[in-house]
């Protein structure tokens, strides 16, 4: 399988949440449109996705889904000086001539109190019939994994669900794995020593039949746990970079990160 040889998989996005840990930036903004430099992080994900041909993104909305649908709306006039002409046939120039994206992004209201696996089970009507595979994340990390080996690998394995696996410090689901095949799924432990979901998924189609019924669940308690009894849940060992935006600090360190001109996520 080469890189570009087939049409790359969507991209589901989860984006609705309310943001509490990190509630002193996102009184007025959802978290996936926090700034990290000039552009929200929505955007830095969706470049990372983009710089390996995934062209479509189904953002899954809740909590402020105004914001996404006023940035998305207005993203090319926000990004250049722009003339407009009022009257009878309003008229608009963009004064730049600019890299636009070529980017389909399907803005999905899943609902304000929405759960993360009812969230996809309500986006997942916006994939296309021939999608067999659909790539998934949270809205709030950033990583230089690579994409196509990720989705290589899960098609290879014959699961339903590939999870990226990375090191960081707790508060995420602990993945204790042998290899690529995921022994324990422990859901947001207070400790960890091994590796941690950090998002970035792929996930066959066949998935939302068999573990996405039930719309009040979190997508990482039964439907993750279900698969993993099942044999379904593989993992995707990432050495590499990966840094969530949970906290006030973390949002600092990205800032702090791209000031300095060291995006390793934007390098892939």
């Amino acid at each position: 399988m080469k890189q570009h040889a087939v049409e790359m998989p969507p991209a589901v996005i989860l984006c609705g949440g309310l943001g509490t840990r990190i509630r002193d930036v996102t009184e007025s903004l959802p978290k996936p449109m926090v700034p990290v430099g000039p552009q929200p992080i929505i955007w830095h994900i969706m470049k990372i996705y983009a710089s390996f041909g995934v062209k479509r993104f189904i953002l899954c909305l809740g909590y402020k889904r105004e914001v996404f649908i006023d940035y998305f709306l207005n993203y090319k006039a926000r990004s250049t000086d722009i003339t407009i002409t009022l009257g009878a046939q309003d008229k608009i120039k963009y004064h730049d001539r600019l890299e636009e994206e070529d980017w389909e992004v399907t803005l999905a209201d899943t609902g304000l109190y929405t759960q993360t696996g009812g969230r996809v089970a309500r986006a997942v009507k916006y994939l296309k019939d021939t999608d067999k595979y659909y790539f998934m994340t949270y809205g709030d990390a950033v990583s230089d994994v690579n994409i196509f080996e990720l989705y290589e690998a899960h098609v290879k394995s014959g699961k339903l669900l590939t999870i990226t696996a990375v090191h960081p410090a707790g508060r995420f689901g602990e993945l204790n794995i042998d290899g690529g095949r995921v022994l324990e799924f422990d859901e947001k432990p207070q400790t960890t020593s091994g590796y941690v979901n950090g998002g970035f998924m792929v996930i066959s189609r066949e998935f939302n039949r068999h573990y996405l019924g039930n719309i009040d669940l979190s997508f990482e308690s039964a439907p993750v746990k279900n698969a993993l009894k099942a044999g379904q849940l593989q993992a995707f060992p990432h050495e590499g970079f990966w840094q969530c935006m949970d906290t006030v600090r973390e949002h600092q360190l990205l800032n702090k990160m791209w000031d300095e001109g060291n995006v390793p996520w934007l390098e892939v």
